[in-house]
């Protein structure tokens, strides 16, 4: 085999690869003009966001950067004050300092505080109450520690202010009630607007109207004139640093005050009428029958408003709230008491006007009333009776056996078509927030609440003012002031007049009548002239009229709070407080010339006669004769 000569291979050419200039010229000016389109793209887009910041969204720019350098800062208007008709101040504003936290700019709140109470009272409701306030402000804005500083107290702290970072003194105008307990349910109180009240304002787009307002109207008169006592916000540009600090005002907006209200009612005369309450629990209402002005309007017991102002702390709020003397019901407005004998006039006068009997219908009276056939009997508050019995009797003595049977023959529902006509069963329409309508019940009413009849028996005590029959004390003193203005009821008003602050000028509120009655004018003579019996001896209020130096038309009235059973006799010693009746007076004076009329309730107080009448004799005696007798010792009367 022939032998095969390999020859051996040549080793790899390592050596690198000649360089291209061409392909590289070519990369390079590739490159390089990737990087100059984009740099044009680049330089194309700052030009048309220059384009859209200078000339299409300038304006909206420009009102930014303005913002950024002008705060506007609300200027809260002064609240309109309070006065009673002889300018006596019910509510005002002064200056108070208060010493406020600013929770995020104080490094260390608890040893703040006790650093703090060195220098300035400090209680634990101050404490509780700051934690409160510290909660709901969320730990944005400066909440106040202490109020009310006393000026030793404030000069103590600006000494020291260099200590306390995020700490300082406000002075501020805050709402005072002069006259403390007295008329506080109806001229109510302002307190801290919270979450409630900011949802109602943004509902009715007031939100900035209360711009850098913490403070709002929340019962009686400061509530339901609140648009007029709060007055218009205004408003002021500053000009401000990079750190926020104001450097100069540019323009202002001046806030415009609230109105003051010129109240109806005389403050005297109420502050006369509440201490004629003694310790006693109840309700008064004075009304001009001529005018519908509403001249001391009371609620015993009363409450200190000015608890109020700053937020209520929570120890006071449970003694007001959970008190079993109810210091927070109006009872004047919102209170609502069987009537009781206090009907009786408004009955009798529903007789002869509808023609169901005469003035000189004779009645006997046994001392009770039964139906036909029926054992049950319905008594008289004198045991055996009045005898014979006339209408004018019927009212002087307060015969309930009367009323009994003048019911029955009535019938509900005419009882409740007259009674309507004086207001009872419906608000009043007194410039107050929260009035209850009390009830006058009928056969449809009770159909509809309960899906039941109407009984005879329903009918007989409703003639006395018992059963469902409701009233507040309110609706009593209109009701009484028709009577003495011959049958024209005028709409309750606590307001006289209104200044208005930016002129000055001072608006008269106008009376208006809401409801006019014609009466026979025998047969309104008649029940006024039976009142009148009613002051005098023989009259259930007789110890009340004796001595006067004026006419007086009145009635006397007791109102159950207990149901009494058949064959047992009501004895007030055997029962607790509560369950004691209630005592009710209405009444006018002069009897001739009525000036005022007037209505009282004496919660669980017995016998109208003795208890109620004797507190309507000293608001009389005080706004017809401007002098105050001492209290009569009550003695024993013939009923109520």
């Amino acid at each position: 085999m022939p032998r095969v000569l390999l020859r051996p291979r040549s080793p790899p050419d390592m050596s690198p690869p000649l360089r291209d200039p061409h392909q590289e010229r070519w990369n390079f000016r590739f490159r390089l003009g990737v990087t100059w389109w984009l740099v044009m793209v680049l330089f194309l887009a700052l030009i048309a966001r220059l384009a859209w910041l200078q000339i299409v969204a300038q304006r909206h720019y420009h009102t930014l950067a303005e913002a950024n350098r002008i705060a506007i800062v609300p200027l809260v208007p002064q609240r309109g004050l309070i006065l009673d008709r002889h300018g006596v101040v019910l509510a005002e504003n002064r200056y108070e300092f208060d010493l406020e936290i600013t929770p995020h700019l104080c490094p260390d709140i608890s040893a703040t505080l006790e650093a703090l109470t060195r220098l300035v009272t400090i209680t634990p409701s101050d404490r509780k109450l700051f934690q409160k306030m510290r909660d709901e402000s969320h730990g944005l804005t400066p909440v106040a520690i202490r109020t009310h500083l006393t000026e030793e107290e404030v000069a103590r702290f600006s000494v020291n202010r260099y200590r306390f970072p995020g700490v300082d003194i406000e002075a501020r105008l805050t709402r005072t009630y002069p006259l403390g307990l007295h008329a506080s349910h109806l001229i109510g109180y302002i307190s801290r607007i919270n979450e409630e009240d900011q949802d109602r304002l943004e509902d009715e787009d007031l939100s900035d109207q209360y711009r850098g307002t913490n403070h709002i109207g929340k019962q009686g008169i400061e509530s339901h004139y609140e648009s007029l006592l709060h007055g218009t916000t205004g408003s002021e540009q500053v000009e401000t640093d990079a750190a926020g600090h104001g450097l100069r005002s540019l323009a202002q907006t001046a806030p415009v005050s609230g109105d003051d209200l010129y109240l109806t009612i005389d403050a005297k005369l109420q502050q006369v009428a509440e201490e004629a309450f003694g310790l006693q629990h109840g309700a008064l209402v004075a009304i001009d029958p001529e005018t519908g002005e509403v001249l001391a309007f009371v609620s015993q017991p009363g409450f200190d408003p000015n608890l109020f102002v700053d937020g209520i702390d929570q120890e006071h709020w449970n003694d007001l709230n959970t008190s079993p003397d109810h210091p927070l019901n109006d009872r004047a407005l919102r209170g609502q008491y069987p009537p009781g004998s206090t009907v009786k006039p408004f009955m009798a006068l529903a007789a002869l006007q509808l023609k169901v009997r005469s003035a000189d219908y004779v009645l006997y009276d046994p001392g009770y009333f039964s139906f036909p056939g029926s054992s049950h009997h319905y008594r008289d508050w004198r045991e055996g009776g009045h005898g014979k019995v006339d209408m004018t009797i019927s009212i002087i003595q307060s015969c309930d056996t009367y009323y009994y049977s003048l019911a029955n023959e009535m019938g509900i529902d005419r009882m409740h078509d007259f009674f309507t006509l004086f207001g009872f069963g419906q608000k009043s329409g007194i410039d107050l927030d929260g009035e209850v309508a009390g009830l006058y019940p009928s056969t449809a009413w009770k159909q509809k609440k309960y899906h039941q009849a109407w009984y005879a028996g329903d009918t007989v005590i409703s003639g006395i003012g018992q059963g469902y029959v409701l009233a507040t004390p309110l609706q009593l003193a209109v009701a009484t002031a028709m009577l003495a203005n011959q049958g024209k009821r005028m709409t309750p008003h606590l307001v006289r007049a209104i200044r208005h602050a930016e002129s000055g000028k001072i608006t008269l509120i106008a009376p208006k009548v809401s409801q006019t009655l014609t009466f026979r004018p025998e047969d309104l003579e008649t029940v006024r002239n039976a009142m009148v019996g009613v002051m005098k001896p023989g009259g259930t209020a007789a110890q009340a009229g004796a001595g006067a130096l004026y006419s007086m038309a009145g009635k006397t009235g007791t109102a159950q709070v207990v149901g009494v059973r058949q064959g047992e006799k009501y004895n007030a010693s055997a029962l607790t407080e509560h369950n004691r009746d209630h005592a009710l007076f209405i009444a006018y004076a002069p009897a001739d010339h009525p000036r005022l009329a007037v209505a009282v309730l004496v919660e669980n107080g017995g016998h109208g006669g003795s208890t109620a009448a004797p507190i309507a004799r000293q608001v009389f005696d005080y706004y017809l004769l401007g002098k105050r007798p001492p209290p009569a010792a009550p003695t024993a009367v013939p009923h109520d």
